[in-house]
């Protein structure tokens, strides 16, 4: 599986990795999170080197449906309930900077990109009382969306509310010319080089590990989905979420807004022009990594109602994105606990990363460098404990440990070491250890079905034939090639 936006991805040039080199900061991840960073210290007069594990927007970023809108679902409302009205209004103020600086960067730059109007919709009554909770926590916070029965879609819908002046882009555009510019500025970008590790340096620096050689720096800056350490402890105040997307070449007439539901399963809308060919990209179908049982049965219903209800093709192009659900409601960004000071992490932006990405790059760009850009960011994303987050909490680290039970109890019921079919993978016991068997491409692959991590046992993803994790997250290509953190390496052999 592979996005539109990988796809069409402009191409860009990556240094060398040069082992022991000095930095004043380090960013680890090149996503529109690490970039923006990057970019915004180098503006300031840092020395900046980026260090991305695979290539620029290879996770999330280059497969988001890279809506840049205020308009976020009810997200606005579950901020309400977890952290109060002034949670929301500095959450929606740090999105509106976000959202202006993106679309400046893309109008300064040639970035394409289409102002529309986003629509959140509901087809239930219960979906409607969402909508209605969601519009009071809206304008309390400054925004000005409109209810209405009216839109665009080929189906009736209970309420909808409406925010014209929002847009979409073509993500791996943006992060091509942020490249461009960060690389102008003096900045270094090495791809194919993934940070495992930080321990301390001389003169209180921080000594990045790589699996190449190390590098240091005064700050270091995890800008990788989830932190890849444990220090702090975010693995366990964040949901991990999968969910789907597939570029349908248009034949008719389709919405030109953005669309979201609330009621489920979720589903998303939005157009994009790339290549000369128009296509209407719909989402959704979210679900926890790694424990749903047949991913690609969503893939498929999201394919079948797409064309159900829209002129449209079969999909050209079909993908899935990761994003994480903060305990908090709010991100977290800021400085990771126990890193003395010098170590930075921005996670948890819950689906809304073209926003909050932007919005966290200009916060910790100024928690390093006061002198950069984004007056006043430090004040954005400062969640209090509330009995609504422990709740939280505890409910999805419950889910975590029943998982870890689950996973064991069946892995050593099973002991059949048989190939499984094509494109399948399965788990057996083989010395008392969870091993994983799948057949890619005519090959069969063995590896532990083990997360380095923390010992979770692995589920096969039948829809991009990769093993999750599914306690944390994390993800490995069939052959036990890491793809997705909080682990650092890849799978053993079986």
């Amino acid at each position: 599986m592979e996005s539109l936006w990988l796809s069409t991805a402009p191409p860009v040039p990556s240094d060398p990795f040069i082992p022991s080199a000095e930095y004043d900061v380090v960013v680890a991840g090149a996503g529109l999170t690490g970039l923006a960073a990057a970019l915004l210290l180098a503006r300031s007069g840092q020395k900046v080197a980026v260090l991305e594990a695979r290539q620029v927007g290879a996770v999330t970023s280059g497969n988001t449906t890279a809506k840049v809108s205020l308009l976020q679902g009810v997200q606005l409302s579950t901020i309400a309930s977890h952290q109060g009205a002034d949670a929301v209004r500095d959450y929606v103020n740090a999105n509106r900077a976000g959202q202006d600086w993106l679309l400046r960067f893309c109008r300064d730059h040639g970035v394409d990109h289409d102002i529309r109007t986003a629509y959140t919709y509901a087809l239930s009554e219960k979906g409607r009382q969402s909508l209605e909770a969601e519009f009071s926590a809206a304008t309390a916070a400054g925004l000005s969306p409109q209810m209405t029965l009216e839109t665009e879609l080929p189906f009736e819908v209970s309420g909808a509310l409406e925010l014209p002046g929002q847009a979409q882009i073509h993500p791996l555009q943006a992060l091509a010319a942020l490249a461009a510019e960060l690389q102008a500025a003096g900045g270094t970008l090495v791809q194919g080089i993934r940070v495992t590790g930080a321990g301390k340096a001389a003169d209180n620096r921080v000594r990045v590990l790589t699996p190449s050689g190390s590098v240091s720096a005064r700050h270091l800056v995890l800008a990788t989905g989830i932190p890849i350490l444990d220090r702090g402890g975010y693995f366990a105040r964040l949901l991990p979420l999968r969910s789907y997307a597939m570029a349908h070449p248009i034949r008719g007439a389709v919405p030109q807004g953005m669309y979201l539901s609330v009621d489920s399963p979720s589903r998303s809308l939005r157009t994009a022009r790339v290549g000369g060919t128009d296509y209407l990209i719909s989402g959704g179908n979210g679900h926890a990594v790694g424990r749903h049982p047949h991913p690609q049965s969503l893939v498929e219903d999201l394919s079948r109602w797409t064309t159900h209800h829209f002129a449209v093709a079969d999909p050209i192009y079909a993908w899935s994105a990761q994003d994480y659900e903060p305990a908090s409601g709010v991100p977290y960004v800021g400085q990771v606990p126990f890193g003395d000071g010098s170590i930075f992490a921005a996670t948890g932006f819950n689906k809304w990363g073209m926003t909050n990405a932007v919005a966290a790059a200009l916060a910790l760009s100024q928690a390093i460098a006061p002198a950069a850009e984004g007056d006043g960011a430090l004040n954005w994303y400062q969640p209090k404990l509330s009995s609504r987050d422990v709740l939280t909490a505890v409910r999805d680290n419950a889910e975590v440990g029943l998982e870890m039970l689950a996973g064991w109890a069946s892995s050593l019921a099973g002991a059949d070491e048989s190939a499984p079919p094509e494109g399948q993978g399965k788990v057996v016991r083989k010395n008392l250890r969870p091993v994983g068997i799948c057949t890619v491409d005519g090959e069969i692959s063995r590896v532990s079905a083990v997360c380095p991590h923390l010992g979770g046992v692995l589920a096969w993803n039948d829809a991009e034939a990769s093993w999750d994790c599914p306690l944390h997250g994390s993800r490995f290509a069939a052959d036990g090639r890491l793809l997705e953190g909080p682990a650092v390496r890849g799978l053993d052999r079986g």
